[in-house]
């Protein structure tokens, strides 16, 4: 799942209607007209990530940290590469319908076709929600609320509540949150998981649209590496 205000000038603007004038902040459809406006925009990013995966049985978090990068030169072709150096090294390519998750520990890159059904659309919700979003497409998928304001990390952001309406979905996240900065873009995600446990997706130090070429999206490892495929 970003904006830039319209000014509106003399007689232009006494002219238009009370609806078409910018919506003050803490206003739903405000906050949607920004994720439309940098959904539309949205080519890429690179981010650092801190993650926090909440396991509620036994009460303990489990944080990683690394850094993001997303490509999306259209809507069907999406890149995405993440590199968790802390506490434990792996990194994550998806491209085409191809996920690998390589674990240098071990010298061992698991291969996974996630297609492009449901498993492929769950992908999506976890890693890509925010970043190249419109507003049609999460009124087509969430149930929508505003829950209100709150500061992270400095900046302004409006918490964005959506509840998927597909029972499939349903299944596997409960809800999510998205904390909307005034770019329209994402800098923290909370995904409310079965049983009470939750994933927190956070993103500091975020550049739009950077200058990423393919080969800085793809996978590298050793030619020695060996490859996994649990899906066989």
């Amino acid at each position: 799942m970003q904006r830039s205000t319209i000014a509106v000038v003399g007689i232009v603007g006494i002219a238009m209607s009370a609806s078409a004038r910018p919506k003050p902040a803490g206003d739903q459809e405000a906050v949607l007209d920004r994720v439309d406006r940098a959904g539309a925009a949205f080519r890429g990013m690179s981010a650092h990530l801190r993650r926090l995966s909440h396991t509620a049985v036994i009460n303990e978090d489990n944080v990683d940290s690394g850094t993001i990068l997303l490509k999306r030169a259209h809507r069907r072709d999406l890149r995405m590469l993440i590199d968790l150096t802390e506490p434990d090294p792996r990194t994550v390519a998806f491209q085409g319908h191809t996920l690998e998750i390589y674990y240098p520990k071990a010298a061992t890159v698991q291969e996974i076709d996630v297609g492009n059904g449901k498993d492929r659309a769950l992908l999506e919700q976890f890693f890509l929600l925010g970043f190249g979003t419109s507003r049609a497409e999460l009124q087509a998928s969430y149930n929508l609320r505003l829950v209100g304001p709150d500061t992270l990390g400095g900046q302004k952001t409006e918490i964005l509540e959506l509840i998927p309406k597909s029972k499939e979905v349903l299944q596997h996240l409960t809800k999510l949150e998205m904390w909307v900065a005034e770019n329209g873009y994402p800098v923290q995600q909370k995904f409310y998981l079965k049983g009470a446990d939750y994933q927190l997706a956070t993103y500091s130090d975020m550049k739009i649209n950077p200058d990423l070429p393919d080969s800085a999206l793809k996978l590298k490892t050793p030619k020695n590496v060996k490859r996994e495929y649990p899906q066989r």
